[in-house]
């Protein structure tokens, strides 16, 4: 955590407040930098709308597209509040705001979608890293109705109500600091929806998710509390539960998304055995604090060398957000498992495809634009018979398993004595059946079940299948 970036957080609000109060001539009207010319507004919905000015005074709101002035009063605190209903996808509107002797006017207004990204670098990851993919997108076309908002990297320790960003419009210089994944995320649903699109971009690499999340979640549950304690100092980025939450998200806490896309883990594989109930609780602290259900899609963590000397922690993250991906309401895992050009590279270079498949989930689950089958096959449940495994998937209906390439990579079954040997296979449609002739009476499956295993195993939706094992032995899968 910056000390000196949330002092000077404080001593803005502090400023703020002591001018309203003491009725100095400075303007008194003011509002989250975020209200801002080039903002994309949900349509057909509503925002929390909000700003300060002189205590007790009328604040006027006139948005073009509306025929009333919506009309409020700033609070004991300076404060004001209002819900702003906005209109069908389209524009560009305006909004005057007024009190008093004080104006202020967003011009260029959008209404359409509007999506927050979140987590650490691969999400963050831009044309800034070399990124080939966004550097060809700094050459354009720029898109109008494709709107940014990147959040510079900043913790606090208490709630913010401001940030210091405003939106952009796309050009070679707004877009180079920009994530990746959430321009080309953007880039398709504009295309499919046509429709303009606000992407929200508040990631910082080489975070934990403990920092996403308000710190009163994690440190009143005993598991969550312990397993943050395992999270190291480092001068480059915030450690303690709650701090990006604080000064990165809670500030648009009420403006109104369509949903959230999230790509972290790898710094919780040191965690991972409370990353499953960790994660959760961060989406449900996210909806609750919104009041809403919205969307929530997130990327498996990729296959990299960590370097672990026997339990497979980078695995063991990928297996506990599949548990979310099942276990949590309007959830979807996009896998990166066949998207890596080099296992020593903990950041792969192929955002543009990630971001397709979560956009894909979008049009899909979100928009109803496709009836294709947009997930990953997640494993289900198995059979034994005699010295076969047959194991089955989610998100299997109506497809079929494909393997690409000579076999399956990393396919291992074991008997009783824990030792995994490699496995022959047959596939029965959508079913996987496993065996070895060494193996008699086998007791597991494990497919992918290492730090750096590559996937090869295939839904004919062109999909690859997630990792899984059918034991909790705490054994490499490999020896």
């Amino acid at each position: 955590m910056d000390i000196r970036i949330t002092q000077s957080l404080k001593r803005s609000v502090l400023l703020l407040v002591v001018a309203a109060v003491s009725g100095t001539s400075m303007a008194q009207l003011t509002m989250p930098h975020f209200f801002s010319d080039h903002m994309v507004l949900k349509s057909d919905s509503s925002t929390v709308f909000w700003g300060w000015s002189k205590p007790g005074r009328t604040v006027q709101i006139k948005a073009s597209w509306l025929p009333d002035t919506l009309t409020t009063v700033a609070a004991g605190t300076s404060k004001w509040k209002t819900v702003l209903p906005t209109a069908k996808a389209g524009g560009p509107y305006h909004i005057v705001i007024i009190s008093e002797k004080d104006t202020l006017k967003i011009d260029d207004v959008l209404m359409g979608e509007v999506w927050i990204c979140s987590g650490q670098s691969n999400m963050q990851r831009s044309a800034k890293e070399k990124l080939p993919q966004m550097l060809d997108a700094l050459h354009g076309p720029f898109n109008n109705n494709i709107r940014i908002l990147n959040v510079r990297d900043i913790a606090a320790p208490w709630p913010q109500e401001n940030i210091y960003d405003q939106w952009s419009l796309c050009d070679s210089q707004s877009l180079r600091p920009f994530t990746a994944i959430g321009y080309f995320f953007a880039q398709k649903l504009n295309q499919k929806l046509n429709v303009p699109v606000g992407i929200i971009n508040a990631s910082w690499g080489g975070t934990c998710a403990e920092v996403w999340l308000p710190a009163g979640e994690v440190l009143s549950d005993s598991l969550l509390a312990q397993k943050a304690r395992l999270q190291t100092i480092a001068p480059r980025k915030p450690n303690l539960p709650g701090q990006a939450w604080n000064a990165m998200v809670y500030p648009f806490v009420g403006y109104g998304i369509s949903g959230a896309l999230w790509y972290q883990g790898e710094n919780n594989t040191v965690s991972w055995d409370g990353y499953a109930a960790l994660f959760s609780k961060l989406i449900q602290s996210w909806r609750s604090n919104w009041k809403a259900d919205f969307p929530f899609f997130f990327a498996q963590i990729a296959p990299y060398n960590y370097k672990n000397k026997g339990i497979q922690k980078g695995a063991l993250v990928r297996e506990a957000q599949g548990q979310v991906a099942l276990s949590v309401k309007k959830t979807g895992m996009v896998l990166t498992s066949d998207l890596v050009n080099d296992i020593n590279d903990i950041h792969p270079l192929m955002k543009k495809e990630v971001a397709l498949r979560m956009a894909d989930l979008a049009l899909a689950d979100v928009y109803h634009q496709t009836a294709k089958n947009v997930q990953s096959p997640v494993y289900k449940d198995y059979t034994i018979e005699k010295d076969k495994v047959i194991i089955s998937f989610h998100h299997m209906e109506q497809e079929r398993l494909l393997v690409k390439g000579g076999r399956i990579n990393d396919l291992y079954i074991a008997g009783a004595d824990q030792k995994f040997l490699p496995a022959d296979y047959k596939i029965k449609g959508n079913r996987l059946v496993v065996f070895n002739s060494r193996i008699k009476k086998p007791v597991s499956v494990r497919y992918a079940f290492s730090d750096t295993a590559l996937t090869n195993l295939y839904s004919t939706n062109g999909l690859p299948v997630s990792l899984f094992r059918l034991d909790k032995w705490e054994v490499p899968t490999n020896n």
